[in-house]
């Protein structure tokens, strides 16, 4: 939270006042040429003190929903702050949305990097200056994420829930699905979190792409902690469930072949329900693909050929009663277009 005796927000030298909103650059490498390169950094202000929520997006530089969720929110539905402090950066990864990729130049995952060095390598030095000279500045952190090259993910956020303040951000964003860990060593979120800050991260979509559905999810979710936090005016829109997820599997491809899929993302599925059937290019079948538990599809493959080991479905394990009572939830009827729009979005790559 803001305190009367809190440092102005500022950035190398360039500081935004409160009742302002304005576009910042920080420096953080150089071209081949000494051309300085920089990340634009928009900051919102209430005039009145209060949290200071930072949102990131293209940490991985070819994940581009995040991009557009910051976007919607800034240009085309901009929160009327009654106070604290919205610091988007919309790209972290400049270089990888450059060459549209998720790596830096050095192949580097930035998302294993944080919170970086000083006198490090391209990507750590990189994490450093995110690090030092923005998320310490911030009071909770909400980081845009999508799923690798040729998978998709059913929209989720993950959150280590051990921590109260974690919990509670989780809770407010207002998601079907929260799973529970604490993230890769050297992640963003585990490094905010480490320094005494809260953060999360939602997981929705696939590389490459701004899907309307993601968006929407994105923009309401970060609408809900605004408004759970007094930031913004209005009532929280719920999701239709949520359930906390402990563990996740995924299921692999046994043989060789085309894949023909019978689930979606965000599918309900129950133990022994058919997933795909394996073809060889003739259109013989060659194996069936079933579900090992009772869950949900956190998320899956794009790619209808696979080899033996291809991970195929990312699967959340569900009790049988957590199960039933989501299948009652999503057939009551309530806040079902978005869902469906989700659905619709997220399947446009599986036959």
């Amino acid at each position: 939270m803001e305190k009367k005796k809190r440092k102005p927000f500022a950035i190398e030298g360039q500081r935004v006042a409160p009742g302002e909103s304005k576009t910042l650059s920080l420096k953080f490498s150089e071209s081949y040429l000494g051309s300085p390169v920089t990340i634009p950094i928009h900051v919102h202000r209430a005039r009145k003190p209060g949290p200071r929520i930072l949102l990131t997006g293209c940490v991985h530089g070819d994940e581009l929903n995040g991009m557009g969720i910051i976007r919607e929110l800034l240009y085309d539905c901009p929160p009327k702050l009654t106070c604290g402090s919205l610091v988007c950066v919309p790209v972290v990864n400049v270089y990888g949305l450059e060459h549209h990729m998720r790596y830096l130049p050095d192949r580097r995952d930035l998302n294993r990097d944080f919170p970086g060095s000083p006198t490090g390598s391209l990507s750590s030095r990189l994490a450093h200056v995110i690090f030092d000279k923005v998320v310490k500045q911030c009071d909770m952190l909400i980081d845009f994420h999508s799923a690798a090259v040729r998978r998709t993910n059913y929209p989720n956020v993950r959150a280590d829930l051990s921590r109260p303040e974690t919990r509670a951000l989780a809770r407010a964003f207002g998601c079907e699905l929260v799973v529970n860990g604490k993230g890769p060593v050297g992640s963003l979120r585990r490094a905010t979190l480490a320094a005494g800050i809260p953060s999360i991260i939602l997981e929705a979509g696939e590389v490459w792409k701004i899907e309307p559905g993601v968006v929407n999810v994105g923009v309401r979710g970060v609408m809900n902690v605004l408004k759970s936090l007094n930031m913004v005016r209005g009532t929280v829109t719920p999701p239709r469930y949520q359930t906390r997820i402990s563990r996740t599997s995924w299921t692999r491809a046994e043989r060789g072949g085309t894949l023909s899929f019978n689930v979606n993302p965000g599918d309900l599925i129950e133990k022994g329900q058919l997933l795909a059937t394996n073809y060889n290019i003739f259109g013989d079948e060659r194996r069936q693909m079933v579900a090992p538990v009772d869950g949900i599809i956190l998320g899956m493959t794009t790619m209808p050929v696979v080899k033996p080991g291809d991970a195929i479905f990312h699967i959340a394990h569900l009790s049988r009663s957590t199960l039933h009572r989501i299948r009652k939830k999503t057939e009551a009827g309530s806040n079902q277009d978005l869902y469906k729009q989700i659905q619709s979005d997220l399947a446009t790559n599986v036959h």
